[in-house]
């Protein structure tokens, strides 16, 4: 029952990553081209949210792609400790991201005349608000069922039961 989690956490992690990845190239283009004075280019329009739509976005993208090394660990290990620490930074990641998206729909409100890569970069963060938000409830879904992870109440995993071994009686 295990793969079932691993079959569907898999592919939306790889999905994930690869988004993740792209945010990161949109964002830092947009932000050398910002940090440059080059607001007139025409894939760089800018208004108050750009700034901080650019760095949010490269923020969330940083720490999304690094909490998909977590997520590629948990996915070799398929245990309660390494699910615990993929779950912690993917909330965290997932958080960002939820940030980047409320400034990227504000950037949206404001302007009418964006490029196409800031449009890209935005339409990026809004998907990714979502896949990462599914991907986190899974995670947590593994959490309380052996169904979809390893479960904090798998009985096999840990040695708390009984006397500790290779300990000497004084």
């Amino acid at each position: 029952m295990a793969a079932i989690g691993r079959n569907v956490i898999a592919p939306l992690m790889v999905l994930n990553l690869i988004m993740y990845i792209v945010v990161i190239g949109f964002a830092s283009w947009c932000l050398n081209h910002f940090i440059n004075g080059q607001t007139n280019h025409p894939g760089m329009y800018s208004n108050g949210a750009t700034f901080y739509f650019l760095m949010f976005a490269i923020l969330a993208g940083v720490v999304g792609a690094v909490s998909k090394l977590a997520g590629i660990h948990h996915i070799r290990a398929w245990r309660n400790d390494s699910l615990s620490s993929n779950a912690s930074a993917s909330l965290i990641a997932w958080a960002i991201t939820a940030l980047a998206f409320g400034i990227a729909c504000k950037e949206i409100h404001l302007t009418s005349g964006r490029g196409w890569r800031l449009r890209v970069l935005e339409a990026f963060i809004i998907i990714l608000t979502f896949t990462q938000l599914i991907y986190v409830l899974l995670l947590h879904a593994g959490l309380f069922s052996n169904q979809f992870g390893p479960a904090y109440r798998d009985p096999d995993y840990g040695g708390g039961a009984g006397e500790p071994k290779g300990t000497a009686r004084v």
